[in-house]
């Protein structure tokens, strides 16, 4: 095994795992906080919450300038997880292949 195919295998795949899950967190959030579930005047949860927010708004944000929200969905979060879901599954294994 090489040392490309190592980095790929140990690295990028459980990063954009725990991407992909940080940003189901934050659909989470966004949907207990829009129902009013959750108390945003709670310190843990408004630090959890900001966490979160500093983690994906960097990557939600170049993309919901050219995707508008439809229906008061946000359709920038729907590209970012099929992206990820896309990486992971196809462009993650190919590139395994190609280094072996």
């Amino acid at each position: 095994m090489s040392f490309i195919q190592s980095l790929i295998i140990y690295l990028l795949s459980p990063i954009l795992t725990l991407l992909f899950w940080i940003f189901v967190a934050y659909m989470i959030f966004s949907w207990l906080i829009a129902f009013n579930i959750i108390n945003m005047r709670n310190y843990s949860t408004l630090r959890i919450y900001n966490l979160i927010r500093k983690i994906c708004d960097p990557i939600l944000d170049p993309i919901r300038r050219f995707v508008p929200p439809f229906g008061g969905l946000d359709m920038a979060f729907l590209v970012v997880v099929l992206g990820l879901s896309w990486v992971r599954g196809y462009l993650v294994p190919q590139l395994y292949i190609i280094f072996a």
